[in-house]
C-alpha cells in the first residue's frame, strides 16, 4: 500500500466571512458565512454550534426541506433561518 496522496487540488485564495449569531424564536444561530470564487456565487455556510455546513445560493433556499436536511433543524429553525439567509446570499 503506497502513502502517496494523490492530490485533486491544493489552492490558497483570500476569502471574505462574515460571522453572525441571531436568536430566533426557537433557537439560536451562530453562523460563518464565507465568500469565496470556489462556488459559483454561493456562500459556505457554516453552523458553529455543530459543525454542519452547506454550500447555499437562491436554489438552495428555495429547495423544500433542504436547510432542514443540510443543518438538521425543525420547520420552522429552517424558515428563520431561511429568512435570515435570503438578506446574504
Amino acid at each position: 500500500m503506497s502513502n502517496e496522496l494523490f492530490f485533486l487540488y491544493d489552492e490558497t485564495e483570500d476569502t471574505n466571512t462574515r460571522f453572525v449569531s441571531f436568536m430566533g424564536s426557537a433557537t439560536r444561530f451562530d453562523l460563518a458565512i464565507t465568500t469565496t470564487n470556489r462556488f459559483y456565487g454561493k456562500k459556505l455556510v457554516i453552523n458553529i454550534q455543530n459543525g454542519r455546513s452547506a454550500i447555499l445560493g437562491d436554489d438552495d433556499l428555495n429547495e423544500e426541506g433542504y436547510l432542514e436536511y443540510a443543518f438538521q433543524l425543525s420547520e420552522e429553525e429552517a424558515e428563520e433561518l431561511r429568512t435570515f439567509l435570503y438578506t446574504v446570499v
